[in-house]
Order: structure tokens, then sequence, then C-alpha cells
């Protein structure tokens, strides 16, 4: 049954690329004025973090996030790896661990099996099993289109929380996991990636950002996110609005997906990298296409996107070296100029 039915031809968008627009975004929420309601909320909308950040006590944290996306890939069980995977990410790029995670699933019952739905599960619980957490419940509806994703609970030591606002100048710029799954996975949805490809991006969305809960425990780790829906400019922008500093990147050595060349070439791209540029345009300098498509290019649990201060960096690379884990030195971080944030591109 799974075989005969492919989940991204019931939904009109795919993953983190279904995320509203930056600059649509910021117009929604401008006129809301979010605050802390309290003294406890150490972290809410106004850094524009990954998730949310609550004191429980002198040194503990309490962190909470939500995601949920529509299906990125046709096989049900990684669909519900990915979107678990990517939801964890939230809490681990806040410098976490995960205690606990609730479903959030809509499910068109009258157009999909519901056993499709139930192998979307399944997947979640791989994910959650891989981070040593119980998938403790959650919520579903009837939906004309399929979605799927977690409500999240972390915590962290009070001085491991890292945010967007951390970053100071002289900071190495340091990314996790190549670029271009919005990419790959827009050829899925066209019916024109390989099986190669397609095995190779899932392995991708499926890993875990494990490393931030290590990277958390850092202090030369002065700032940190996760790279989704609004591309690597997208969320190092971010860094550079919270943090009042501009940034350096390499082009030359920003990493790419092994294979994604063809169809990179072949100019295929999801309808949100062009809304990422129109968002971002004035505070880069002009790209080229191939620039526009792989650095505004919507990732869907994305690599760890991380600034640290010039004398950790060593440190920082042993502990990668440690866990297995690959890492890509992309930039530095500037001062500010004329007071706006702003990203050059050498190369």
């Amino acid at each position: 049954m799974t075989d005969k039915i492919r989940l991204t031809e019931y939904s009109h968008g795919a993953g983190c690329g279904c995320k509203i627009a930056p600059a649509s975004l910021e117009q929604m929420l401008q006129s809301v004025g979010f605050a802390p309601t309290n003294g406890q909320l150490l972290v809410g909308t106004h850094t524009g973090d990954d998730a949310a950040v609550m004191r429980w006590d002198e040194r503990e944290v309490v962190i909470s996030t939500t995601d949920f996306f529509m299906p990125i890939v046709d096989d049900p069980y990684d669909f519900g790896r990915i979107a678990a995977a990517n939801a964890l990410s939230d809490i681990y790029a806040m410098g976490g661990t995960p205690m606990m995670a609730i479903s959030i699933l809509g499910w068109p019952i009258k157009k999909l099996p519901i056993e499709l739905a139930s192998e979307v599960i399944r997947g979640a619980l791989w994910s959650c099993r891989k981070a040593g957490i119980p998938l403790a419940g959650g919520h579903s509806i009837d939906a004309p289109e399929p979605f799927y994703g977690l409500a999240v609970t972390g915590r962290a030591p009070r001085s491991h929380v890292k945010t967007n606002s951390g970053a100071q100048v002289g900071d190495h710029i340091f990314l996790t996991k190549p670029l271009g799954i919005g990419v790959l996975t827009t050829a899925i949805k066209r019916k024109r990636a390989t099986p190669d490809i397609v095995h190779k991006v899932v392995e991708l969305m499926t890993t875990l950002n494990a490393m931030g809960r290590h990277y958390g425990a850092l202090t030369s780790v002065h700032a940190m996110t996760d790279v989704t829906g609004f591309g690597l400019v997208g969320h190092l922008l971010e860094i550079c609005r919270h943090s009042e500093v501009a940034a350096q990147i390499y082009w030359q050595k920003i990493p790419r997906i092994e294979g994604i060349d063809p169809y990179l070439e072949a100019g295929i791209q999801p309808g949100n990298t062009a809304k990422n540029y129109d968002s971002y345009r004035q505070y880069l300098p002009p790209l080229t296409e191939m620039q526009v498509r792989l650095l505004c290019d919507p990732q869907t649990s994305g690599g760890l996107l991380v600034t640290v201060a010039p004398e950790g960096v060593d440190e920082f690379l042993q502990v990668n070296t440690q866990h297995g884990q690959q890492v890509w030195h992309i930039g530095t971080i500037e001062a500010h100029v004329e007071g706006r944030p702003r990203i050059r591109i050498e190369g």
C-alpha cells in the first residue's frame, strides 16, 4: 500500500519549505507585541530563537518548542523520523537536552489510509528513542492535508543556554550539515530524484543535532541556531540582527550535499527560496543564481549554525572529533556597518 501512495502528492508544500516567508511572518507578529509575562521567562519571542526558555530554579531551565510540517518525502515512516528530528533540533540548538515529546498530527482521513498515519508515528518513535526520550502522547485532527510534528520539552543548566543574541565580533562561524536539502526534496516531489539521492537526503534529515548539548557546555560558543526554513543566510541574519553584528561567509567553503550539482544546474528549487531572498536581499550583496539557490534554500532538519570565539576554536574542533561530528568553517562575525545587520560574501 505504501508503495502506491506518494505522500508529497497530498500537500501543497513540503517540510520547512511550508514556513510562512520571513517578511510576512514579521509583518504578522509586528502588532502583537509579545513580551515576557514574568521574570521566569528567560527567552521568548524577542530574539527570534528556536525555543522558549523558562527558569526552573537557580541552576536549571526548562526549554519548550513545537515544530510541524507537511510531508517532505513519500515514505510515511521516513516522514515521521524527519519531522521528529527537526522538532528535537530546536532543543539541541538552545544547548539543551530533550526530556519528552508529544505528537501533533493532522490527517485527511477520507483521502489517506489510517495505517499510513501509524507509520508516521512509528517513525517519530524511532527518532525519540534515538534521542533517549519518550513520545508521551499528543493530539490529532482530521485535516485537508497531512502534517506531523512534535511539541518537545527539554532542560539545560542555565549557563549552557545558547541564543541568537550572543555572537561577538571575531567569532568563527561553523556549520554541521551541508546545504541543499530544499533543492533535493523538491526534486523528490517532482519525481526527479534518484534513489541514491533520496537515501542520502533522508539520512541527513534523520541525523539528530545532538551535538548542540555538547556545544552548550562550551563557554567559547557564543551563539547557536539551526538552519531550517529561512535558509543559511536567513538564520545567520537572525544571529546578526539580535547580536548587533555583521558577518562574512566564504562561498567556496559552503558545503553542499554530494551529488546536488545537476539539480542546482537544472534550476530545481522550492518556492520559498525566492521568498527568502526577497526578504533578505537588502542585507546581502548581489548574488548569482547559484548562490541564491543554495544560500536561501529552505532546509528541513538542517545543521547547527554556531559562532565560536577564536581562542575556543581548537577545543570546539576537539569536541567534534571526539563525537565523530563533521563541521565546516564557513565565515566570521564582523562589526556592524551603519548599524545594520548584513552579510558579506567572499569568493
